[in-house]
């Protein structure tokens, strides 16, 4: 999750060109990557061969959540109401995340909003959890409501593919697979 620093620039430049009537118009446009809110969700999505119990709990659990997570949360309750607020650093700034539970069904569904005190923007984050045989699959969604800012790095769609992808690809399948 955002905001970490993955290698990226701040835009992307798109080169172009099309017809109008008989002229044709060559165009650069440049399109920002920053989290805003008319974006689409980022989603990931991965199956676990594991019960959706040990989803869950590495989901909603603080002591598992900080073997794959985030190290230094300090206090989760998958409660309604519930917040929770901590430090992450990148390079020379300081991002406090601030978590609230906005809703929960055991064994279904966790959500949160997810903004960063002290910066404009505010998002949620929804893990949904279904079942097939003896697999779970985890649907991660996150969602901005209000636009971050364009001008931190951090905050930058790419970055915040890459931070869930890493998270629900490769540390959560990592924790799962060791003996708890």
């Amino acid at each position: 999750m955002f905001p970490y620093r993955w290698p990226s620039s701040q835009r992307l430049l798109i080169r172009g060109g099309y017809n109008i009537g008989c002229f044709l118009v060559l165009a650069d446009v440049i399109v920002e990557l920053t989290m805003r809110s008319d974006d689409a969700p980022v989603v990931v999505e991965q199956t676990y061969n594991a019960p959706v119990q040990t989803v869950w709990n590495a989901i909603t659990e603080l002591d598992q959540m900080r073997q794959w997570y985030f190290d230094n949360i300090p206090s989760f309750k998958p409660e309604v109401g519930f917040t929770t607020r901590f430090d992450v650093k990148s390079e020379d700034r300081n991002f406090p995340h601030v978590w609230t539970v906005t809703e929960v069904e055991p064994m279904k569904l966790i959500k949160y909003d997810w903004r960063f005190e002290g910066y404009p923007g505010d998002s949620f984050v929804v893990f949904e959890l279904s079942t097939q045989d003896d697999a779970t699959t985890l649907k991660l969604t996150h969602e901005v409501r209000e636009s971050f800012p364009d001008d931190i790095p951090e905050f930058e769609r790419e970055s915040c593919v890459a931070g869930w992808t890493y998270f629900i690809k490769e540390r959560l399948p990592d924790f799962l697979a060791k003996d708890h």
